[in-house]
């Protein structure tokens, strides 16, 4: 029997006897064979470096970030006073004077500062009766005004009455401080109920005396 290297002779023979032959592959096949396993090696090693080189390739499938803005605008800043004719009630011209309180004053401050302020100031003008002749006139300068207390706030920041207490009282025949916010942080209010204290002078005559109080803020 007669077995070649890269011969099928004496196949037959072999399986005959029950002897399985050992196939060997030509020097064309083992060439085909290491080529195709060079290929897919080196297939295999450029997606790697591709996924070392381009991490962020990775991750952008699953997470992304937008920046997002917007703007918030301010609003205005007011002063709110009683808006009816205010009664300081009655008192004899032998008093000497008239002590009364005007009624809540408020401002609200909606300009959304991060360090903002205002000041609100106070008028009066002289009040008068009848034909408002001399002795019928009470001259502004004889009208104290004291602010007291703030009776409410809201908002970051310092509200302060000009006035806290009677001895405090100033003559308003010429605009004076009443109240100030300072220091203030985003929106803010303050609301106080200032006293006014009428001097009557010694010539004075009965009659029922009209004149205004003027507050503003800015």
């Amino acid at each position: 029997m007669k077995n070649e290297t890269g011969s099928h002779e004496g196949v037959p023979a072999l399986a005959a006897e029950g002897i399985r032959p050992i196939r060997r592959f030509t020097t064309h096949q083992k060439g085909t064979s290491m080529k195709t396993l060079r290929t897919g090696l080196t297939a295999l090693v450029g997606a790697t470096l591709l996924l070392v080189a381009l991490p962020g390739l990775a991750s952008a499938a699953t997470t992304g970030t937008t920046t997002t803005t917007f703007t918030l605008t301010g609003g205005a800043m007011s002063i709110t006073v009683p808006s009816t004719t205010v009664n300081l009630g009655s008192a004899s011209v032998a008093a000497g004077s008239l002590t009364a309180q005007l009624g809540t004053v408020s401002v609200n401050d909606g300009r959304g500062l991060l360090s903002g302020g205002w000041t609100s100031s106070v008028t009066a003008s002289k009040f008068t009766t009848g034909a408002a002749t001399a002795a019928e006139t009470i001259a502004a300068t004889n009208v104290d005004y004291w602010s007291g207390a703030a009776t409410a706030t809201s908002g970051l920041g310092i509200l302060l009455g000009g006035q806290l207490t009677s001895v405090l009282a100033v003559v308003v025949n010429t605009a004076q401080t009443a109240f100030t916010g300072g220091s203030l942080i985003g929106n803010n209010t303050a609301s106080w109920n200032p006293t006014l204290v009428v001097t009557i002078p010694a010539a004075a005559v009965v009659g029922t005396y009209t004149g205004t109080v003027t507050h503003t803020v800015a």
